[in-house]
């Protein structure tokens, strides 16, 4: 099955790979336009530059520009925190929010869904990572016609093709003592007006003037219009005068060029200015600085705290020495969820991590972070069955380029791999309710290769693999790995893992059609988790043999192992398997009649791995919910809901995942759907619903209010002015060409305009838009229309 989500997967929220910008945009509006106009000419533009440069921000302001024009968006994929290249086309798919459950190759994956799509990829810190970025961008171009690629990198990727683009440092003002220009001429130089609005941020009343102007003028010249340099240097006006900042800056800069500053290289400029900065922080700061660059991807406190502290850092001073970098500017501080986190730009802490080695501290921080995230796994796993699970699944999902790296550490390590499978395993539940299930099966498989020894830990990641096996749909590979596993469980005398190969065994069992068999297999599974008095494998054996029971018609039986796995879930106060649970317990009540109470029962586990972000859950929810409608007669919405399912079950790669046995009853609601609407209102309605984006479909299917559906459930959704406009003209016959021509927009920016109304009117061709206008323009405008 292949991962590759269709037209109908484009979602409306285009721009949803960027981030926000969360300081002003200074300048740059010939490269902006530049970079713009080469991207309508070539699939693959490098903006290129020295470190602080200003290349992100540049590339992301761009994206927003030219957004309309990608029919599927523009997606930003950092890859700073990447260690290397191994995970490059992982850490892509994570960045398009592909969850592959196939078991295929990632680069494969990547092609299959790019293949139909018009795009823009921003691959953002290429420099570390170059030959494989330029090999990943080269067989993804191929694949996929409309796909472009945006780079930034220290330098060109080199393949055919590339455009590169020199990102230059901001203009700089002429010597302002021998022009003397006015404060207001001064500002609408770029590197003064940055310097101008990054001061106003730290010192409010702060502005350019009669007095001042020659000191900014010189400040902006002996940072070499470096916006990074700038941006570190007028944060220190919050504890300097503009004159103090410059009398530092000729000190610092004369002791490292030896007073020649005419041929200093900006690299070298930029180095000084981070040394200035490493300079005016206290001795435990620095300290800070060079232990904080062994995290990948950010930190939050307590992980401060734990690596970072001793030899010289109190943990108890930590707090003061974070809130000192972000003073700085050397940690930028981010709110996520009820959390905050530290992230350091990767120009600072490639520094810092220079600093950690030259005083011999990375190999004793390295295993610090090692075994704090190795801990923290092991917690998770601890806890994850419990009211802190969300907590959990969040948490890991924010610390994975850091367990990533633990991870690596593990197995580079002599004698780490037994620790590397250990932590991969307990990461179970991170793999499988985040993008990584994929990645998650790699570490088992390679712990399991790297650490022989037939012990506890072992069985455990046997039957943790087979999983993971099942829901990619590899059941060789999950059968072959649960044999090893009751092998060793039996040898161990280890009745958990007895209990879960059982379980497994089981869900193999209902996969190939065997229901009987798999009944026994969950009997035999429960009798062993309760003897273990494992709540976990007690909620998941449960919630299988309920599905099994259901699909035997025992209908008593299937209640009433619901009931009790609610009753085990909420003794414990946990949410993930309750939410399988209830959607297992709506498929059963829906096969008794009870439509109103299946409806309930599905929107609420809907409704929890919504918060969660499970899209699996959610897939499977949905699913539910259009067997419903269907069987209540409400067939727009079931084609609607179907038309859902098609982005989800393509993001997956793999439809009903794990759940496989219940395909019957996809094909009997989509086969009566069909035949109650009509081919053509079908798959009109398929489209409409496939076209929602996520946060849209997700509230459909909650039937709370949404400005896109609600009231309409029968018409299309209304055209906007322009595109009713682009309507007329493609019924006067114009070409996309024309079109974009007469109304002075991007001929792309036509062409997805017109996508856009074939998708809102369930349309195939433009000879159906030009018979829709000429009805409408017989019958009259509709209500609200101009």
């Amino acid at each position: 099955m292949t991962a590759v989500t269709t037209k109908a997967s484009r979602s409306r929220h285009a721009s949803a790979g960027l981030p926000a910008e969360m300081t002003s945009f200074v300048g740059r509006r010939h490269e902006v336009a530049e970079v713009k106009r080469l991207l309508a000419a070539s699939r693959v533009v490098t903006l290129t530059g020295t470190g602080g440069v200003g290349k992100t921000r540049l590339a992301l302001r761009v994206g927003q520009e030219v957004r309309r024009a990608f029919r599927d968006g523009v997606r930003l994929v950092e890859l700073a925190a990447l260690p290397g290249p191994d995970l490059l086309a992982e850490t892509v798919l994570e960045a398009l929010e592909i969850r592959d459950r196939t078991g295929r190759a990632p680069l494969e994956v990547l092609r299959d869904f790019l293949r139909e799509r018009q795009m823009l990829l921003i691959l953002d810190n290429c420099e570390h990572v170059l030959d494989a970025c330029a090999v990943l961008a080269d067989r993804l171009l191929r694949a996929a016609p409309e796909v472009r690629v945006l780079a930034t990198s220290r330098q060109a990727l080199g393949i055919g093709g590339e455009h590169a683009v020199p990102v230059p440092p901001l203009p700089l003002p002429d010597d302002c003592e021998a022009n003397a220009p006015s404060p207001d001429a001064l500002m609408q130089g770029e590197a003064v007006r940055l310097f101008a609005e990054r001061a106003r941020a730290v010192v409010p009343d702060f502005a350019v003037t009669e007095d001042n102007r020659d000191v900014i003028c010189r400040i902006v010249r002996r940072l070499d219009g470096l916006p990074l340099g700038i941006e570190l240097a007028a944060v220190r006006l919050r504890a300097l005068s503009a004159q103090q900042l410059l009398d530092r800056l000729d000190d610092r800069f004369r002791l490292l060029t030896a007073g020649s500053r005419a041929v200093l290289p900006r690299h070298q400029t930029l180095r000084a200015l981070i040394d200035w900065s490493y300079g005016l922080c206290s001795e435990e700061e620095r300290l800070l600085w060079g232990r904080v660059s062994v995290f990948a991807g950010g930190l939050d406190l307590e992980a401060a705290e734990e690596v970072c502290s001793g030899g010289g850092i109190a943990r108890r001073d930590v707090i003061d020495l974070v809130i000192g970098l972000v003073d700085k500017c050397v940690l930028i501080r981010e709110e996520q969820q009820e959390t905050v986190r530290y992230r350091m730009l990767e120009t600072l802490r490639e520094y810092g991590a220079e600093r950690l080695e030259a005083c011999g501290e990375r190999p004793a921080l390295r295993d610090r972070h090692r075994g704090y995230y190795r801990d923290l796994a092991g917690q998770a796993r601890a806890e994850v069955f419990g009211p802190g699970q969300v907590a959990w699944f969040r948490r890991l999902q924010a610390e994975h380029a850091n367990l990533r790296m633990a991870l690596e550490s593990c197995f580079a390590t002599p004698g780490g791999a037994a620790d590397g499978l250990s932590m991969a395993t307990d990461l179970l539940y991170h793999w499988i309710t985040s993008y990584y299930l994929g990645e998650g099966r790699a570490w088992l498989e390679r712990g399991l290769a790297a650490d022989p020894e037939p012990g506890a830990v072992r069985a455990r990641a046997l039957w943790s693999a087979a999983w993971l096996a099942i829901i990619q749909a590899d059941i060789p590979g999950a059968t072959g790995l649960l044999g090893e596993a009751r092998r060793l469980g039996l040898r161990l005398g280890d009745p958990a893992v007895i209990g879960y190969a059982e379980l497994f065994d089981g869900m193999v069992a209902m996969w190939d059609g065997r229901a009987e068999e798999a009944v026994g297999h969950y009997r035999r599974a429960l009798e062993c988790h309760r003897g273990t008095r494992d709540p976990v494998g007690l909620a998941l054996t449960l919630i299988r043999l309920s599905l099994a029971y259901s699909f035997e018609g025992c209908s008593e039986e299937a209640v009433a192992a619901g009931e009790e796995c609610l009753a085990v879930c909420e003794a414990s106060g946990e949410g993930w398997h309750r939410a399988y649970m209830m959607m297992a317990l709506g498929v059963e009540v829906w096969r008794q009649g009870d439509l109103r109470r299946a409806g309930e029962l599905a929107q609420a586990s809907l409704v929890f791995n919504r918060s969660l972000g499970d899209l699996l859950g959610m897939g499977m929810d949905v699913e539910v919910l259009a067997w419903i409608a269907a069987s209540g007669g409400q067939h727009q919405r079931a084609a609607r809901l179907l038309g859902v399912l098609r982005t989800v079950w393509g993001a997956l790669g793999a439809p009903l995942s794990g759940y496989g046995h219940l395909a019957g009853y996809h094909d009997t609601c989509e086969a009566e759907t069909r035949q109650a609407l009509g081919e053509t209102a079908f798959a009109a309605a398929v489209r409409r619903g496939a076209a929602l984006s996520r946060a849209e479909a997700l509230a459909y299917a909650l039937q709370e209010e949404t400005p896109a559906l609600d009231g309409k459930e029968e018409g299309p959704p209304p055209l906007t002015r322009r595109e009713t406009q682009i309507a007329e003209l493609v019924a006067r016959g114009l070409t996309n060409k024309e079109i974009a021509a007469s109304l002075v927009i991007a001929q792309r920016t036509a062409e997805g305009h017109i996508e856009h109304i074939l998708t809102k009117l369930g349309f195939n061709s433009r000879a159906q838009i030009a018979v829709w206008v000429g009805e409408r323009a017989r019958e009259g405008p509709a209500d609200g229309e101009p």
